[in-house]
Formats: C-alpha cells, sequence, structure tokens
C-alpha cells in the first residue's frame, strides 16, 4: 500500500543481476581464508623468540685505547696516544650517564611517544605496510625506537613486509622483557652518527671532542638530527643541512615541552666553529708524540696486541692499554739521534736507534726511526720490525766473558797478546787470522782484554769456550735472534737487534735476574678483568710478576762481568760513555768490519740503553761504511758513546730520574775465582815484538787487518787446541824490551789509544 500511495508499486531487484551476489559463496570463501591467514600469521609471529643473549651489549665493536706510561688510570680518547677500531668508534656507556637533554633530544625527534607505547606504532605501522605494497619496496618510515634497536639488534634491514612484521612482534615482546630506559640506552651505544662513531659517547668524541656527560643543548639537539642519515649533515661537509637538522630538532623540543623557545633560539645561533674537524685516519691513525717518533713504539704495541687478540679483535675488544713509553724519555731518545745523525735530512748521514730499558724490562723509550710515513722497518727491534739484524762487534765479548766465568775460568785468566795470531783450524778446518789488541805484556787477562777490546785475546777465549756455549748464554740473557755457532761470532758476526742487546746486558745489570723486556703494562678488559705485562702473546700473573727466566746467570758472575764492563768506560774504548755523569757506568763497545756498524750498550743501576749506528741501506745492497764520516771513522767508542752519554745527560734531569734513588755504586766484583788459565804467562817472555808499538824512530804505526770464519759455515772449527799457536808478526824496527807488569790490566804499549777500539770482524756475506 505504501508504495502505491508513493506513486505505484517498487521495481523487482534482479538478485542475480548483482556481481557481488554472483560470487558471494566465492567472497565468502576467500574472506575465510584471508582470515585464517591474518590469524595463522599471528599465531607464526607469536612463536618467534626473543634471543636476548644474541643482544650483548658487552660484546659490541668498541674502540680499543693505548695510553703512554705517564697515564695510570682512565686511559680514554682524551688522553690516549693512539685508537685501534676496525671502522667503528664506540665506547659504552651507561643509561645514566647520559645527560637528559640528550634523552628528550632523540625522543622528541624519534619516537615522541615513546614512553607511552607498547613497542609499535600502529599508525606508523599501516603506513609503511602501504607503502610496501604500493611500491613494493619498505621506503616508508615510521618505527619507534623500539622498533629500531630490534632492526640493528636482531632482525636485519632486509626491506621486506615479512621483517617489518617480525619487527613489530619483536618490537612488543622486547617491551615486555626490559624497562624503556635500558632500550633506549642501548639503543644509544648502538646506532651510527657518522665519522666511523658508533653510539652517543664516540659521537661526542668525535664532533665535538667532549665526553657525552659534557654534551649541551645544541651538541644534543644535533646529534639527534643525524640519527636519520648522518652523512649528510656532517657539519665539515654541509653545515647548511647540519643547521637546519639541528633546528629542526629544537621545534620538536619546544613543541613537545622539553624546552623554552629562548632556549632554543640561544641553541640554533650556536655556529661550527668548535666542531672537531673531520679527518680521515689512514695506517695507525692520529699517533700522540709521531714528531719524535713514537709511531714504530706503537706499532710494536699493536703487534704485541695482535697475538693476544687475533682476527681482528684488538680493534673491537674496548681494551684500556697502558703502556710503558716515557714520553719524555722517548722524546730524549729522539731528538739525541736526530740531532746528532738524520738521514732524512741528509742522505749522506747513518742512521741510530736508542733502546732504553728499566731495572724490570718495562721499554721506556725506542727511537725506532725518523718518519713513519716514509719508513715502517723498526731499526730498534730487527727482524721482528720488519728489517733485519745488524752485527754487534765487540759489544758480543761480554757474553763470552760471562760464559768463561760461569764454565769455572778466573777473569784473571791470561791469553797471548801479539798484534795478531793465527789459530790453527779454527775457520772452518783453515787457520783463523785474527789482528788487534796486543799487549808489550804479551799477554792479556780477560779484564784488561775487554777493556781494550782486544779481538787476539778474545778469538783464542771462544776457541777454548766452544762457540755453541756462548750461544746459549747470550740467549739466556735475552737475546732472541738466530746466531751462527762459528768463532768469529765473539767478534760480532752475527746479526742482533737494538733491544735484544738492551734486553741481554739488562739482565747482567741486575745481577742475572732476566725480565723479559715488555712495551705494556697491563690491558684492562670492559668486564674489569686485566692482562699484566704481556709478552709473546702471553699476559703475566699479576703486577708482581715473576720474571720470564729467573737467575739467568749467577749474581757473582754477573758482578765480576759489571766490573769488566766499568773499567771499558772509566779506563778503556768507552769513556765517552761516562763523562760528566752523576752515576756509575757499565758498558762495552762494539765495531764491525769497515765500520758498517757501530754500538755502545751500557748500564747504570736503573737503567740499560743500547746505541746503535750505521747506514740502513736497501734491498740487495751493499751496507755503506763509515770509514769516512765527516772525516772521521765513526767506532762504537766515538759517535755512538757520545749519543748514549747525550741521552743519559738528558735522563738524569728527566721526571723519571727524579722518582729513582740515585745510586752512588753498581754492584761489582773485583775477585776473580775459578781456574786461572795460562797463568805462566805472566812470568815468561815472549820472543816477539808487538806491531802496534811504536818503533824507536817515532815511526807512525799501521793497522794490522783481520780474517775469520764464515758465520753461514756449516763444519764448526776445531775445537781440540786448549791453547793456541801464535806466528810472530814482522817489525820493520828493533824491538823494545817487554815492560815488567802482571796482575789485572796490562800495560798499554807505546802509541795505543786505549779508547781505540780494534779493528773488528769482517762483516759476513
Amino acid at each position: 500500500m505504501l508504495s502505491v500511495l508513493l506513486g505505484g508499486p517498487r521495481p523487482t531487484t534482479d538478485r542475480r543481476r548483482n556481481p557481488l551476489w554472483r560470487f558471494r559463496r566465492l567472497l565468502f570463501l576467500l574472506g575465510l581464508f584471508g582470515l585464517g591467514a591474518i590469524l595463522g600469521g599471528v599465531l607464526v609471529l607469536s612463536q618467534i623468540e626473543l634471543d636476548l643473549e644474541a643482544d650483548d651489549i658487552g660484546e659490541l665493536a668498541q674502540t680499543t685505547y693505548v695510553c703512554t706510561a705517564e697515564v695510570r688510570e682512565d686511559c680514554g680518547p682524551d688522553v690516549a696516544t693512539v685508537q685501534f677500531s676496525a671502522g667503528e668508534d664506540r665506547e659504552i656507556v651507561s643509561y645514566e650517564q647520559i645527560p637528559d637533554v640528550v634523552i628528550w633530544a632523540v625522543i622528541a625527534t624519534e619516537d615522541k611517544d615513546f614512553f607511552t607505547h607498547h613497542g609499535v606504532d600502529p599508525w606508523g605501522i599501516g603506513r609503511a605496510v602501504y607503502q610496501d605494497v604500493r611500491d613494493q619496496s619498505a621506503s616508508q618510515g615510521g618505527s619507534t625506537i623500539t622498533q629500531q634497536y630490534v632492526k640493528n639488534a636482531f632482525t636485519g634491514a632486509d626491506r621486506t613486509i615479512v621483517r617489518k612484521l617480525r619487527e613489530a612482534t619483536l618490537a612488543v615482546k622486547l617491551e615486555r622483557e626490559w624497562t624503556k630506559e635500558e632500550i633506549l640506552g642501548r639503543y644509544l651505544n648502538r646506532i651510527y652518527f657518522g665519522r666511523g662513531a658508533y653510539g652517543i659517547q664516540a659521537a661526542a668524541q668525535s664532533y665535538f671532542g667532549k665526553d657525552v656527560e659534557q654534551l649541551d643543548l645544541a651538541d644534543a639537539a644535533f646529534l639527534a638530527g643525524l640519527i636519520r642519515a648522518p652523512s649528510r649533515a656532517d657539519p665539515a661537509i654541509d653545515p647548511d643541512e647540519a643547521t637546519r637538522r639541528r633546528a629542526t630538532t629544537l621545534v620538536r623540543m619546544v613543541a613537545d615541552g622539553y624546552i623554552t623557545q629562548t632556549q632554543a633560539d640561544e641553541a640554533n645561533q650556536r655556529d661550527w666553529s668548535t666542531t672537531v674537524p673531520n679527518t680521515e685516519r689512514g695506517g695507525l691513525g692520529e699517533v700522540r708524540g709521531a714528531a719524535f717518533g713514537s709511531e714504530y713504539f706503537v706499532e710494536a704495541v699493536r703487534q704485541e696486541l695482535a697475538l693476544l687478540y687475533p682476527d681482528g679483535a684488538l680493534y673491537t675488544s674496548g681494551l684500556r692499554v697502558y703502556t710503558t713509553l716515557d714520553p719524555e724519555l722517548q722524546r730524549a731518545a729522539f731528538t739525541t739521534a736526530a740531532e746528532v745523525v738524520d738521514p732524512t735530512v741528509d742522505p749522506d748521514d747513518p742512521a741510530a736507534s736508542i733502546v732504553a730499558v728499566d731495572a724490570t724490562g718495562l721499554v721506556l723509550a725506542m727511537m725506532g726511526g725518523y718518519d713513519f710515513e716514509q719508513s715502517q722497518v723498526n731499526l730498534a727491534t730487527g727482524r721482528a720490525g720488519g728489517g733485519s739484524g745488524r752485527q754487534p762487534g765487540s759489544a758480543f765479548k761480554v757474553f763470552a766473558l760471562a760464559e768463561a766465568l760461569e764454565q769455572g775460568y778466573s777473569s784473571g785468566s791470561l791469553f797471548s797478546a801479539p798484534s795478531s795470531i793465527t789459530i790453527p783450524n779454527a775457520n772452518n778446518g783453515a787457520d783463523w787470522v785474527v789482528s788487534g789488541g796486543g799487549s808489550p805484556d804479551g799477554y792479556r787477562d780477560l779484564v784488561d782484554g775487554l777493556r781494550v777490546s782486544s779481538n787476539v785475546v778474545y778469538a783464542q777465549l771462544m776457541v777454548e769456550l766452544g762457540p755453541q756455549s756462548v750461544v746459549e748464554l747470550s740467549q739466556r740473557l735475552g737475546v732472541t735472534a738466530d746466531l751462527p755457532e762459528v768463532n768469529s761470532l765473539v767478534l760480532g758476526s752475527g746479526e742482533v737487534s737494538v733491544l735484544d742487546m738492551a734486553a741481554a746486558y739488562a739482565t747482567i745489570a741486575n745481577q742475572g735476574v732476566r725480565y723479559q723486556p715488555v712495551f705494556i703494562e697491563r690491558i684492562e678488559h670492559p668486564d674489569g678483568s686485566i692482562c699484566w705485562y704481556p709478552s709473546g702473546g702471553t699476559c703475566a700473573s699479576g703486577p708482581g710478576r715473576s720474571p720470564t727466566v729467573a737467575n739467568a746467570l749467577e749474581p757473582a758472575i754477573a758482578q765480576q762481568v759489571t766490573f769488566a764492563m766499568t773499567q771499558v768506560v772509566e779506563e778503556g774504548t768507552g769513556q765517552a760513555a761516562g763523562a760528566g755523569l752523576p752515576w756509575p757506568v757499565a758498558g762495552k763497545t762494539g765495531t764491525t768490519q769497515d765500520n758498517r756498524d757501530a754500538w755502545f750498550v751500557g748500564f747504570t743501576c736503573d737503567l740499560t740503553a743500547a746505541v746503535w749506528m750505521g747506514h740502513t741501506g736497501a734491498p740487495g745492497e751493499p751496507v755503506r761504511t763509515m770509514a769516512d764520516f765527516r772525516g772521521e771513522s765513526v767506532s762504537g767508542g766515538g759517535l755512538p758513546a757520545e749519543l748514549w752519554n747525550a741521552f743519559l745527560q738528558k735522563v738524569v734531569v728527566s721526571e723519571w730520574a727524579q722518582g729513582n734513588e740515585p745510586c752512588e755504586q753498581l754492584a761489582t766484583r773485583v775477585d776473580s775465582d775459578g781456574l786461572i788459565l795460562n797463568e805462566q804467562l805472566s812470568t815468561t817472555t815472549l820472543p816477539f815484538c808487538l806491531e802496534q808499538a811504536q818503533p824507536r824512530d817515532g815511526a807512525e804505526t799501521t793497522q794490522p787487518t783481520t780474517t775469520q770464519p764464515s758465520a753461514d759455515s756449516s763444519t764448526q772449527p776445531d775445537q781440540t787446541a786448549t791453547q793456541p799457536a801464535t806466528t810472530a808478526p814482522a817489525t820493520t824496527a828493533p824491538c823494545q824490551p817487554r815492560p815488567e807488569s802482571g796482575g789485572l790490566g796490562g800495560a798499554v804499549p807505546p802509541g795505543e789509544d786505549p779508547t781505540a777500539e780494534d779493528p773488528p770482524a769482517e762483516e759476513e756475506p
């Protein structure tokens, strides 16, 4: 009726013509399938486990900091000599260390509802999913801080819908496990801020050179604005973009009530003049003290760390490394060498290396080179530093003396001392002709032979002892190099490093107690554990460490050797080393054939130092001689002894010296126990004259030559003759009668300079 009243009957609707009605069953099935898929997806996602152990914040790559000896604690970016990182500068800080202004800036910029939502922002997720469907890529943002953290720590950054759904699920679960503060703290320690800086502390240091606790409003707003795309807003690259990012964050902070407009305006006025420049690091990166050669020491430290933390772990472990290098002594060693010889300034200059160790083996100074960028070869560490060892010359005689005393011989043992001597069968079966160190008495004892560096005396001693025993003792004292077991070794035919010689002489100074030389005092790990005095990839037990080798030499023997070395400095070839020093000194000179290498190695009560000089040469080229350097021939008693003295003069006035009680005398022992060899020589006039002796007519003397065994001989010399035969050298003038003298230390022949070292052994091929 109503239809009639309104104008007639209602037209009949044909439902079969409605497409929805026609496909109602299919649509119903599709709806059921979609609902099931959604429910199934929710069920599957709910089964995803949150593996919190997979995100150990302590396992994040953290920067390692290396500090020199004056830094006793809190080694960090503001005091470090160098820092090691694998492209990630990171230092973990606690949530409590992060200022409120940083928290506010990050929340306002990245997730304003962070403290109220439960891990996800539904509207943000909806926008992201819509864009994924339309553009087939996850290009839309909208993630909460919790989701960003999950992406970095658990799911990765694959741009797929599945990853985003998984990320959202884990974010909800994460907020059930951790507090908001814990999530935010971990987030700020993990995210990237540009310049290789991961985490808020590294960012504060990289951009502003300050710790996170010191960040102010302008700093915090800028860093918060970096999070989305840090490389585009570096003030060193695009200060306008950096300013825009900071302003955007400040606007949001005002809108959210964290700061006032006045505070925002003030922060916006800050320019970028105080920002730390962005410097690209290569190699070791920036090293403090590089002007004084500290890079060579740092590289030695890096190599030691690589043994302890292989596979790049040293760059990611967040270590605090406290080294032994004393910056003042390092400066003294470098300037001492560079002021006298510097091949980077004058190519005709030889190079020099100085190593100083204290009484417990701590390497206080190491002059390993002049310019690390030009050459990374460490002259102080030999083969370990990328170069080769150098021949020690007569500095090796000290080890033969120590071995003789250990075998029970007296330092008062006598040996024939002509100007030249032939030792049968001692040169790989051939005769060995040795020259230098004769005496008008016709003999010298071992102390006097060391004083004047007598080749003829110590060659005979070496045959008596056997080279193998001397090699073993030198290595027991601290020489790590492989040495040839040949008689000529006593005259310096082997190759050693400057560090080796310093370490071995330090054992004698320590009355026979050997400490392994170390570059690192301790390493502190992020978990609080400590590695003490690492050497060779191992750690000592603690600060009261025991020496690597205890009692390498009996104290009485070390004291006798020390006495003989004091005679070298007081009356012999090393007098230039002790001149003007307030401390007693013991040491030994060394010069190789044709003056290619020259040494002085010595010690005071608390410090041992080794000085080497020589031309470095190029691979495949012969080493140049120093026989005519600036018109003079360089020998161990000359420039090296003078450099040693100049270095010690600087040490005397250093802060290190002020912290050590000065000593008045070294531990020496004059009395010589043991069997006296060839005692009859003191009452026998030998039937020859010395070439060194000045003829009656005052004619100048000539310097003899020396031949010796080959260092690479495979056959050992004949050791059957206990007292080698001698041959009388020819003379050109009537002989003078032998003066009557005896006891420790023979008379110096007329015309002989006791400070002039004997002709050294010929350098081996």
